[in-house]
This record gives structure tokens, C-alpha cells and sequence, in this order.
């Protein structure tokens, strides 16, 4: 038998995390197995779906590397309409559906308390299709149903607890539920690997398998993705979106290492690993049952980790896309090159580059006010001026630079550190950023003496 797995999203906003993190599970058990990854586009809530979210959630599959291609799909479940009806007239045909009228309102005034499932008014009644009417699924009245699940064991559902739930709207459209099965079936997939949170679907799902002459699934729930207050992360409350992840200059290798060790660890004591450990080291069955908490500053650490390790050049090619997005009329591409290990070591995230380098191609630093009043104290213009003075004609490499600037600290009973906080931002216009006398060799002599001159104009 072939291993088939399905990644099944809905495209009504940007693509979650924890979406991402299951389809990395399902994307890695499918090559284990040497099986087959299904991509299908859950996009029944007409109201909802817009083709750009689709077509979101391909690009960001793409970028943590499931790429179109090495894929069975996008498949749509729109598509499979009829499909769904059929299935739901075969189980009406078979006794095991009826139709009802009742509302929720309706049930309460029956029950004369909250509304807290079904209570089966409709069983006996026999009603057929018609408006207002939804069909609902016959539950046993006896008996359990167990769910064999990879990380949660056997959980067993008592069948007398599970209400006659709706397969199909009045409009004949079927619900989740039932389309869910039914495109499964139509798929030939054998191992459904998903959230937690689908859990409590598992036994009606499973009950509607049967019911519908097939084997259920292997199933396998994952845990719950949370927040560092252990709630669910929600789109409404938490940076969630995979896509934002990606536009802030995380690096994919990052991501993916990142989602993977929630709820699992590789081997010995290390998180940070090749893809190639992961892919071969990885076990459904070793996935921790625990909710798993998503740690964006673990993340961002992760993610400076792995822009550490980049060679040079791919680190300048990472870059390319904040830099071109900055559009300064005078980047030098040497000049960056040039900088550009000096900043690999600082940065968490792509995103950072364009203020960490900015002063090195626009006409005049943009200041950070706040940095300008902490540095041009009493004494600052003294000390410009005569750095002015004496850069005017030292040698201008960075060890002199820095020796002589030393030097001018001394004679005014500075330290270092304060000597250079005034020139920094008279350079830079930032009180941080990449190793000073490094970048004033890199901007040149005519322009940081500019600079200089323009931030004693200002002191006046």
C-alpha cells in the first residue's frame, strides 16, 4: 500500500504556523515512506476564500520547501460538489441520515436549558429534503467508538455521547464533516496528520468511513501550537502568519528547523540541525502529546544562528531583497560587500539590514533624536572639531581611525566608548550599529568628514 498523506488548509487568510508545522510532518512521513504529499485547497466558505489567499499558501509552502511539483495537487474541494451529495443521498438512502427542521432555539425550549448538543427530535419523523432542512448523521446509540491514533493512543468516544451531527446544510451543501471523508476516500489517503484541535471530529469522522464502506485512516493528531500565556495562538491575538515570518527576514532553514522542534527534538543535545537529520531522524510516533509553545524570541535566536553560519556571499544574496526594496540612489554594491560581514554578525533578522547600512548610501544619516540629545553632550562640538582636524590628514584605514580618535579621548579624560558616541551618530545618525571605524573606511574621508562638520553646524 502507498503512503498517501493530505495537507488540507482553508484560504481565508495568511497561512499559519501551525498549518505550517503540520504540513512539515505530513510532507516528511510522505518521503519517509517514500509515499505520496497531497496539497487540497478546503475553499467550500465562498464568503471567505479569495484566490490570493490560495495562491499565499502555495508560496509559502514553497518557501519552507514544499515546492509545486513534488506534489499531488492543489486539488480544490469545491471541485468535489457532487461527490459530497452523492455520499450524503447514499447514507439518507441507507437509514443511517434523516433530515431535520429544528433549530437551536427549538432544541432549548424542548430541553428548557442552554443548548448543549442534539436531542434527537427528528429521528422518527421522516422527513424528507426541503428548506430549512439539514441532514443529520445517526450516531449508535450504544456502544464506543475508538480512534487508533499514532501520538494519542486509543482514546475511546462513547457513542451515546456523540450527538447526531449535521452532514449537509438544507441547500444540500455538506459540511465539513462529511467533505472532509469524502475527499479523504476520493484521495485514497491513508494517514490523516493534523492539529489537535481536530481531535473531537476524529469519531464521527471515523464513524462516517464506515458508514460509507471504507476503512478509516490512520490517524495522528499533533499538538496544539500555544502562546507564552499557554493559549492557543490565534490569528486575532498572535503573529501567527507564516508569510509575515518571512517578509521580517527569517531564513526558511530557520523556520523549518524552528516548527519541527515543536513537540519534537532530534537526537543527543542540540535543536539547530541540517534538514537531512531531521528528515531522517523524525518519528510520528516520538511527537510529544503536549501542547508545544511557539517562542518567537527562541526563533529570532534560531534565526541569527543560521544567518551566522551563511558564507558571504549568500549572506549578501539574502540581503538582496530589503536592499533593492530600500531603492537608495546611491547604493554601492561594493561598499555593501565590503560591510557586509561586519553586519552578518550583529543581525537577527534580514529586515535589520537596510538601518544597519542605510548611512552608507544616503546623502545625510537619517538621526535617531533620541540617540542625537543621549551623545551631544557638553563638549561633543570640542571633540568633532578636532577630530575633524586630525581626520583630515591621518591615513585612512580603520586601525588608525580608531587609534586616533583614542588618542583625542585621552586628552579630554574620555574613555573610548565616549569619545566615539558623538562621531557615531554624527556619521551614522544611530547611538548602535556596525563596528564604527570599520564603516568610516568604508564611507571615506570626504564624506565622514561632511558628516562631522554638519553635526557641529547643528550643536551651532
Amino acid at each position: 500500500m502507498t503512503v498517501r498523506v493530505r495537507f488540507a488548509p482553508s484560504p481565508t487568510g495568511m497561512f499559519h504556523v501551525g498549518g505550517a508545522r503540520s504540513a512539515l510532518h505530513n510532507w516528511i512521513y510522505a518521503k519517509q515512506q517514500g509515499g505520496v504529499f497531497v496539497l487540497r485547497v478546503e475553499d467550500t466558505d465562498a464568503s471567505r476564500n479569495r484566490p490570493e489567499w490560495t495562491e499565499g499558501i502555495i508560496s509559502a509552502l514553497a518557501w519552507i520547501g514544499i515546492a509545486p511539483g513534488t506534489y499531488e495537487g492543489p486539488y480544490f474541494q469545491s471541485h468535489n460538489a457532487q461527490a459530497h451529495r452523492d455520499a450524503a443521498e447514499k447514507l439518507f438512502a441507507a437509514g443511517l441520515a434523516y433530515y431535520c427542521d429544528c433549530t437551536r432555539e427549538d432544541v432549548q425550549a424542548r430541553t428548557g436549558n442552554q443548548y448543549s448538543g442534539y436531542d434527537g427530535h427528528c429521528r422518527e419523523r421522516g422527513l424528507t429534503a426541503g428548506p430549512g432542512r439539514a441532514l443529520r448523521f445517526r450516531t449508535p446509540d450504544t456502544g464506543t467508538t475508538v480512534v487508533r491514533d499514532i501520538i494519542r493512543g486509543e482514546p475511546p468516544f462513547d457513542n451515546d455521547k456523540l450527538e447526531d451531527f449535521v452532514i449537509a446544510r438544507a441547500d444540500g451543501s455538506a459540511v465539513f464533516l462529511l467533505a472532509n471523508v469524502v475527499d479523504d476516500q476520493l484521495m485514497g489517503i491513508t494517514h490523516v496528520i493534523r492539529a489537535e484541535e481536530h481531535l473531537p471530529n476524529t469519531p464521527k469522522q471515523q464513524l462516517l468511513w464506515e458508514a460509507l464502506g471504507h476503512t478509516p485512516p490512520v490517524w495522528c493528531h499533533v499538538p496544539v501550537v500555544v502562546n507564552e500565556k499557554r493559549q492557543k495562538l490565534s490569528k486575532r491575538r498572535d503573529k501567527v502568519a507564516l508569510e509575515q515570518f518571512r517578509d521580517e527576514g527569517y531564513l526558511a532553514d530557520a523556520m523549518r528547523n524552528y516548527l519541527m522542534l515543536l513537540g519534537w527534538a532530534p537526537s543527543g543535545d542540540r535543536e539547530i540541525v541540517p534538514w537531512s537529520v531531521i528528515e531522517e531522524e523524525f518519528r510520528l510516533e516520538d511527537v510529544n502529546a503536549s501542547p508545544a509553545f511557539f517562542d518567537e524570541k527562541k526563533l529570532r535566536a534560531f534565526n541569527g544562528e543560521y544567518i551566522r553560519a551563511l558564507s558571504t556571499e549568500d549572506f549578501v544574496a539574502a540581503c538582496e531583497p530589503w536592499l533593492t526594496k530600500a531603492a537608495w540612489p546611491g547604493f554601492d554594491a561594493k561598499a555593501f560587500a565590503a560591510v557586509a560581514p561586519l553586519a552578518q554578525t550583529r543581525i537577527t533578522l534580514l529586515a535589520e539590514i537596510v538601518s544597519y547600512v542605510d548611512f552608507l548610501f544616503l546623502d545625510a544619516p537619517d538621526v535617531d533624536e533620541a540617540a542625537w540629545a543621549k551623545a551631544m553632550k557638553e563638549g561633543a562640538a570640542d571633540l568633532l572639531n578636532a577630530t575633524i582636524a586630525a581626520y583630515t590628514t591621518v591615513a585612512w584605514d580603520a586601525e588608525t581611525l580608531k587609534s586616533t580618535l583614542e588618542g583625542l579621548g585621552t586628552e579630554r579624560g574620555l574613555k573610548l566608548g565616549k569619545a566615539q558616541a558623538p562621531v557615531r551618530v554624527a556619521v551614522t545618525g544611530r547611538s548602535v550599529g556596525l563596528p564604527l571605524f570599520e564603516s568610516l573606511e568604508v564611507l571615506g574621508r570626504e564624506r565622514t568628514l561632511e558628516r562631522l562638520r554638519a553635526a557641529v553646524s547643528r550643536l551651532g
